[in-house]
């Protein structure tokens, strides 16, 4: 143990991680005002560039919280949840898009297990309401119930409706948070977050309660195939 701390390799990372954390604390860097100085002297284009990136990029496994909070720092919490929400409903629908125009069809044909036809029954026959819990769960990645979905049954218009209601919430409370760093929230907004987030941990809450309706008889095997 005594040897691996005196390793010179290792001595050397450490010496060079607190220097760049020196670094990093003493070169100036813009304050939250001026980066909102910043974006508001670009112009209207730049929320519509903004929301262009973040629509797309968002379509690859790329962690949309990123945009979320930058949207409430760069143009506050009005116009940050419009941008938010609608460029991560054009992104969810992207994905969908892709995922089905690329594979579904091959990953259709193998939908035949049991568990695997009970998680596409929830998605054809309550999908909105299952694709909304989902999107209710932070820990749960954003692209990965994109593409799930994908190679579902779900329909498009719940699809996009639910998550649409699903991202609210926690979108609300991110570009809120990021507001807040300028210190010029509004504090209804803050009240307006909380709200949300209490009516999403509730749809939560109602979809683990609701069954699922069983696969149709058709779709079990029969004795001899079993």
């Amino acid at each position: 143990m005594r040897k691996r701390l005196r390793d010179p390799r290792l001595i050397a990372v450490v010496v060079a991680c607190i220097a760049l954390f020196v670094a990093a604390a003493l070169v100036p860097h813009p304050s939250v005002d001026q980066i909102r100085s910043w974006a508001d002297s670009v112009g209207p284009t730049f929320p519509l560039l903004f929301f262009v990136a973040h629509a797309l990029i968002t379509v690859a496994p790329f962690p949309r919280t990123v945009f979320t909070l930058s949207a409430g720092v760069l143009f506050g919490a009005v116009t940050g949840i419009i941008v938010a929400v609608s460029a991560t409903a054009v992104s969810a629908v992207l994905a969908l898009l892709l995922v089905r125009a690329i594979g579904r069809d091959a990953f259709a044909s193998r939908l035949t297990h049991p568990a695997v036809r009970a998680i596409d029954t929830r998605l054809a026959r309550r999908g909105w309401l299952a694709v909304g819990s989902l999107r209710l769960i932070a820990p749960v990645p954003f692209s990965l119930v994109n593409y799930c979905c994908g190679v579902s049954s779900i329909r498009m218009a719940p699809y996009l409706l639910a998550t649409i209601v699903g991202v609210i919430p926690g979108t609300i409370g991110i570009v809120v948070l990021g507001d807040a760093l300028t210190g010029r929230t509004d504090p209804a907004l803050l009240v307006l977050s909380g709200v949300c987030i209490a009516i999403g941990v509730a749809g939560l809450i109602v979809d683990a309660r609701l069954s699922v309706d069983a696969p149709d008889a058709e779709s079990k095997p029969t004795s001899s195939e079993a």
